[in-house]
């Protein structure tokens, strides 16, 4: 009689990869709460240099905002009122925005 080789044969090699499969899933499983307690302390410590990026971006867009209403206004165009109250809202918009994105988050 002829020996054997274990998991030659179809059904051996269905139980083998099952077996595999099982091994490795349970190697790579991690602890799903010290995940998010990571991602959680990673986005604080990365919250205020955000912050600070909104400020800048509010800043330069004020910028580009008076420079375009002053060419608005000196070419005496009727629409620099709408212009002007259209840039200011944008940059106080990003202000609020990372002012209420830090209270809700409470960072």
């Amino acid at each position: 009689m002829r020996k054997r080789i274990p998991f030659t044969t179809p059904a051996g090699a269905v139980i083998l990869t099952v077996l595999l499969v099982t091994i490795s899933v349970s190697v790579f499983c991690q602890d799903g709460n010290a995940g998010i307690t990571k991602a959680t302390t990673e986005i604080k410590r990365y919250f205020e240099t955000g912050q600070k990026l909104l400020y800048a971006i509010g800043g330069i867009v004020g910028l580009i905002g008076a420079i375009k209403v002053y060419n608005k206004w000196s070419a005496g165009e009727p629409d620099t009122a709408k212009v002007a109250s259209a840039w200011f809202s944008a940059c106080i918009f990003l202000v609020v925005v990372a002012t209420v994105l830090k209270a809700f988050f409470s960072l």
